[in-house]
């Protein structure tokens, strides 16, 4: 990997972990202040989302568009990575917010890097680099500190709630691994607007969110329009363009300035202030990036866990 490509492929992937942080802070606003569930939340999320970038493909380029199904292999993929990728790591996330709060199921979802790690190593038989070790630790207590202080009795929560944190987890695995003979075919954006309609279609018919009646106003509005857009339609491609430049373990790494960003925005928009403890996550989340980005690089295409780690 060149160095302009990996240096974009961070970039990309840390701006996409910023808006996810942003996201989730708007979505424990609606949970805590909007009357807002995540069986409501989540299909109206992707279904708009999704909506409006393939209505943008179609109207640019119907044909290609419209690939995307065609092949048994493509149709398989497709609608494993829209509900079992796309769909459950959106529910999952959202839900062990509304059960608990952003920093349980930031804490929860953030054990991913680490499954993903080991996913890559046994399928590949290899063993992981010293760097990244030292970064995947240094990535998974600058989140154990962000979100529970230091104190892991702070993190009490219900049987619920772990099921749905850990289950993120193992979704954002399938999210990053699985879509690798479609990202070879088909660009990430179009990827992700098919897998948004797909998940969000299906979340429909299950949990049918127009029974729910959160509090609609210029607040709820805006906090949609973020979520929606920055936090969905922006983040979800630069992230997984991310994880095609430079593969899935670095950009799981990367994208651990989400729990910094959503610490930094609770402290001035939620007023929950930073202490020396939040101040210590964020040193060690960030330090991640300076790790991974000064080791030696090896000579293997894929500077990560094992050539080509990134499906």
């Amino acid at each position: 990997m060149n160095k302009k490509k990996n240096m974009i492929g961070i970039l990309i992937t840390l701006v996409g972990g910023i808006f996810w942080g942003l996201s989730g802070a708007c979505g424990q606003y609606l949970f805590q202040n909007k009357e807002v569930f995540a069986k409501w939340l989540v299909p109206v999320r992707l279904l708009i989302a999704g909506g409006i970038m393939l209505s943008y493909f179609i109207i640019k380029d119907r044909k290609t568009t419209m690939k995307v199904w065609k092949g048994k292999r493509n149709i398989i993929d497709i609608i494993i990575y829209g509900i079992a990728g796309m769909m459950l790591c959106q529910y999952t996330y959202f839900a062990t917010i509304e059960l608990s709060n952003a920093g349980t199921a930031t804490v929860l979802q953030y054990v991913a890097p680490v499954l993903i790690m080991i996913t890559i190593c046994i399928r590949e038989k290899k063993f992981p680099k010293v760097n990244e070790i030292i970064a995947i630790i240094c990535a998974l207590s600058g989140v154990f500190l962000l979100a529970t202080h230091g104190n892991i009795n702070q993190l009490v929560i219900s049987k619920e709630t772990l099921f749905m944190g850990l289950a993120s987890a193992v979704t954002v695995v399938i999210y990053n691994i699985q879509p690798k003979n479609l990202m070879t075919q088909f660009s990430t954006p179009l990827l992700l607007a098919w897998a948004m309609l797909i998940g969000g279609g299906v979340l429909t018919i299950i949990f049918k969110p127009w029974i729910y009646t959160p509090i609609i106003d210029i607040e709820s509005i805006i906090a949609l329009i973020v979520i929606i857009f920055l936090g969905t339609i922006v983040s979800f491609s630069l992230y997984m363009q991310g994880v095609k430049l430079i593969g899935p373990t670095k950009a799981s790494l990367y994208a651990c300035i989400e729990p910094v960003a959503a610490a930094v925005l609770s402290a001035i928009w939620l007023k929950n202030p930073l202490g020396f403890i939040d101040i210590s996550g964020f040193i060690l989340i960030v330090s991640t990036i300076f790790i991974l980005m000064y080791a030696n690089k090896p000579k293997d295409k894929e500077a990560s866990v094992t050539v080509n780690s990134e499906g």
